[in-house]
């Protein structure tokens, strides 16, 4: 069986916009200062623990300047958002398409708390029918999603080249990378400079209906071809 793993922020799901709503809501909330002050210290979470903690960030900003009602407020809006709303357009007839040839597997960095939250209130955690895995650094553990989920050649989808070229020098030829052009990562060339090409690149996640991602993991050379 044939495997390939899905990203989800700004691969399946548009995470800049959650983001931007995110921030609108603590600025009505609390005024720009603290829409500001909210992302510096999501920042600082991030660096410090290697992962997004949105809601241990909402909870050090409310330490330092939220009540508690304003703290529930927040609270609610990020467990009580409308994930499903910010799928991609054909992220859902994509992950149906691979279904029929191939086994569709997320593999997610976030916390263990809010990013399973996430996955399942926007119907992707059904969509791939509980194949889902959540950790830090997924570039990390690519020896245990191949104990979970063995397959001699792997595919993954990722708006992220830095982690696209973490797990091809990891496996090599037994992974085909899939470079999804969407979110603020795969638009900053800074980044996107500092990264070998992935095997195959698409403008948005709905392209991999119609892409030639089976041949090539049926492919028994390298997966690299020339792309347009």
């Amino acid at each position: 069986m044939k495997v390939v793993l899905l990203d989800v922020d700004n691969t399946l799901l548009d995470n800049d916009r959650v983001q931007a709503d995110l921030g609108n809501r603590i600025e009505q909330i609390g005024g720009l200062d603290t829409r500001q002050r909210y992302w510096a210290i999501y920042e600082e979470l991030r660096e410090h623990l290697g992962y997004t903690d949105y809601l241990g960030a909402l909870q050090r900003l409310a330490a330092e300047r939220l009540d508690a009602r304003r703290l529930e407020e927040l609270t609610s809006f990020l467990m009580e958002y409308p994930f499903g709303e910010r799928l991609y357009p054909r992220a859902l007839e994509a992950i149906r398409t691979l279904g029929s040839w191939a086994l569709p597997v997320i593999v997610s960095d976030g916390d263990t708390c809010y990013q399973p939250h996430k996955i399942r209130r926007s119907g992707l955690w059904d969509a791939v029918e509980g194949r889902v895995l959540v950790y830090v650094h997924k570039e990390e553990m690519q020896d245990e999603i191949d104990r979970l989920y063995p397959a001699p050649r792997h595919a993954m989808v990722d708006d992220k080249l830095r982690i696209l070229a973490a797990m091809k020098a990891h496996r090599g030829e037994r992974l085909v990378t899939v470079f999804v052009r969407q979110g603020h990562y795969a638009h900053d060339p800074s980044i996107v400079d500092a990264y070998p090409r992935a095997d195959l690149s698409l403008e948005r996640i709905g392209d991999l209906i119609d892409s030639d991602l089976r041949d090539r993991l049926d492919a028994p050379g390298p997966a690299m071809k020339e792309t347009a």
